[in-house]
């Protein structure tokens, strides 16, 4: 294994950590956001649950 070969899985794995946290911190501000605009957005589709479950 080369030093190029661990630098390369080192920018991978920051890379998928990177990714994953930008991922959540969406989730988190899509959240924080009013009811109605969550549903004009269809962020995410529980409302289509809600609407089988009758709430």
């Amino acid at each position: 294994m080369t030093g190029f070969t661990i630098l390369r899985d080192m920018q991978h794995y920051v890379g998928k950590i990177r990714t994953i946290r930008n991922e959540i911190r969406t989730q988190r501000f899509l959240n924080a956001l009013p009811p109605d605009i969550r549903k004009d957005i269809g962020w995410p589709d529980m409302y289509a649950e809600r609407r089988l479950r009758g709430n």
